[in-house]
């Protein structure tokens, strides 16, 4: 591990050449497929043997087996479920598998009380998470751009060394993330917030749809899709990750119930005093909104909610969302994001892209006169 600069700027960050990657899952393999993506010498290790075969069909890196003659690597990446992280780092750092090591689970207290449990040497692990994932998991859904302008989160203890905390810093910038440091305990109660309790309303919501007869599932939009998407993640792996942050989920848990329990009581009440009872679903709508409004976009940057829709009608066939995105290249126009719904019985969809308002008109243009069906202030 160098000093030199990958990217030739003025800053001085530590060179990591070598990584090994412990865990083959989702995140595991994207980690090792965005360092790969970066000239990194990338070793796997994974004891599901299945997992670890189709992470080095995809190219994210060498069997960490055959490279027992070598040096050490660099960082050693521990993608492991939370509860065995502590067990994995102890016999990584027993073998002298790196120099310095990192995880990348969603909980971090339990972790690195784990850690010190065991007698781990917390001088060279730098816990970290990276804010990025997939409700698909396994290798096959790995991305190399999973963390492109995500947070990674960095909790160095008071023993981490700083070379290894800057070494852990690199990790996080090769694969295009930001990477924030802070505390444990500041981690834990944020990720419930924004992430370990997001988590467990989705599933409520997605867990009444049981009830829902045949109708109801016909009328299902893309409203419902956006906020059960997540459930469809594995119980088993969340299970585990609310058992290990469970008393900062409940708290907002528990505030969200009042939320909702407060909500029914208003709208249980609209037939006996009329429209005053709906202040208080009112009030929550709007804070809602401005609560979403908060959520970074786009590479960290506050959101904006300035982005207009152009709804372009394409034909379900292979290859229409290509020729789409390639007209609005020609066009000169970058589609910051797409939704696409299809048209149950038809051989047709419609995406609607996302564009800034300035490039809208230029777009529905460029798009009409390339012969698609675009419907602008829909």
């Amino acid at each position: 591990m160098s000093t030199e600069n990958p990217d030739g700027a003025g800053e001085h960050r530590p060179r990591v050449e070598r990584v090994a990657v412990v865990g083959t899952g989702l995140v595991g393999t994207s980690v090792a497929l965005a360092l790969r993506n970066r000239g990194v010498d990338v070793l796997l290790s994974d004891p599901d043997k299945a997992s670890m075969r189709m992470a080095y069909d995809l190219g994210a890196g060498r069997p960490l087996d055959d490279a027992e003659e070598e040096p050490p690597a660099d960082v050693a990446v521990v993608a492991a479920p939370p509860e065995v992280v502590p067990q994995v780092l102890q016999e990584l750092q027993d073998r002298g598998v790196a120099q310095v090591y990192t995880d990348v689970s969603s909980v971090k207290v339990r972790v690195v009380e784990g850690a010190e449990e065991l007698g781990c040497d917390l001088a060279t692990f730098v816990p970290g998470h990276p804010m990025g994932g997939r409700e698909k998991h396994g290798p096959g859904a790995a991305r190399a751009d999973l963390f492109l302008g995500r947070a990674w989160a960095l909790c160095p203890t008071g023993k981490a060394d700083p070379g290894a905390i800057a070494a852990v810093t690199e990790i996080a910038h090769l694969c295009g993330a930001d990477p924030l440091v802070l505390d444990a305990k500041a981690h834990d109660r944020a990720v419930a917030l924004v992430s370990h309790a997001p988590h467990v309303a989705a599933s409520t919501v997605a867990a009444r749809l049981l009830n829902g007869d045949e109708a109801a599932m016909t009328l299902a939009g893309q409203g419902v899709r956006d906020v059960t998407r997540v459930a469809a993640g594995d119980p088993h792996l969340w299970t585990a990750i609310l058992s290990h942050n469970a008393t900062p989920v409940a708290q907002v848990l528990s505030e969200m119930a009042e939320e909702l329990t407060a909500t029914a009581e208003a709208l249980r009440s609209v037939g006996k005093t009329g429209e005053a009872a709906l202040e208080p679903v009112r009030d929550l709508m709007e804070r809602g909104r401005s609560g979403q409004a908060r959520i970074p976009g786009k590479h960290g940057a506050v959101q904006r909610p300035a982005y207009t829709v152009l709804p372009v009608v394409v034909p379900d066939e292979p290859g229409s969302l290509g020729r789409l995105f390639a007209a609005a290249a020609d066009a000169g126009v970058n589609i910051e994001d797409v939704r696409i719904e299809h048209t149950p019985g038809l051989p047709l969809g419609v995406a609607s892209l996302f564009v800034l308002p300035e490039a809208e008109g230029s777009l529905a243009r460029a798009l009409s006169a390339d012969g698609w069906s675009v419907h602008p202030g829909r």
